[in-house]
Order: structure tokens, then sequence, then C-alpha cells
């Protein structure tokens, strides 16, 4: 069954240009994970510092191989590292898809 993923978390302002390039490391190793569908930060354009995330994986079990991918760690690192806080992100398991 896919699983979306969808979130937030917050890196102070002054730091999101120094973030961008830790950002997209993560982003690009991330999409060419088997079973990712679909994986993106986006900044909120009213409210600098907050990164919205949307992510689709084939499976649970896909999106769970993903949290022990070696980038993730160096991600987890990072983010501690440049302020991250705020970070609020939930799993839902998806049935069927109507396109709008």
């Amino acid at each position: 069954m896919p699983v979306a993923v969808i979130g937030q978390f917050r890196l102070p302002p002054e730091r999101i240009d120094e973030a961008r390039a830790a950002m997209a490391r993560v982003v690009e190793a991330t999409r060419a994970e088997d079973g990712c569908l679909a994986y993106s930060y986006a900044e909120d354009m009213l409210d600098p510092g907050l990164i919205r995330v949307s992510e689709m994986w084939a499976s649970r079990a896909h999106l769970a191989a993903h949290f022990t991918a070696p980038h993730m760690a160096r991600w987890q690192e990072e983010r501690a590292a440049l302020g991250m806080t705020d970070r609020v992100i939930a799993a839902y398991e998806l049935g069927a898809a109507e396109t709008l």
C-alpha cells in the first residue's frame, strides 16, 4: 500500500542558503532509493525558514528502509548543526487515488 509523508520543519532563515546544499544532497539521494515515488522540500513563500516536506513511497517497508540509509544519518547530523526545530512529519497509508 502506498505511503504519503507530509510535514514541515524550521531552519533559521539566515542559515537557509547554507542548508540548501545539504537538502539538495538528501533529496537527490532519496529520489534514487528503491520505492521512492516522490521526495521534495520547499521553503514556504510567506514564512522564511519554514520548510515543507512531501514524500511518496511504494510501501511502508520502503519508507522504513529509507530511515536506515547512510545519507539519512548524515542529514540528521547536518540538520542538527544547522539548527533545525519544530519538526513535525507524519506518514499516511493511502488507498485508491483519483486524478483531480
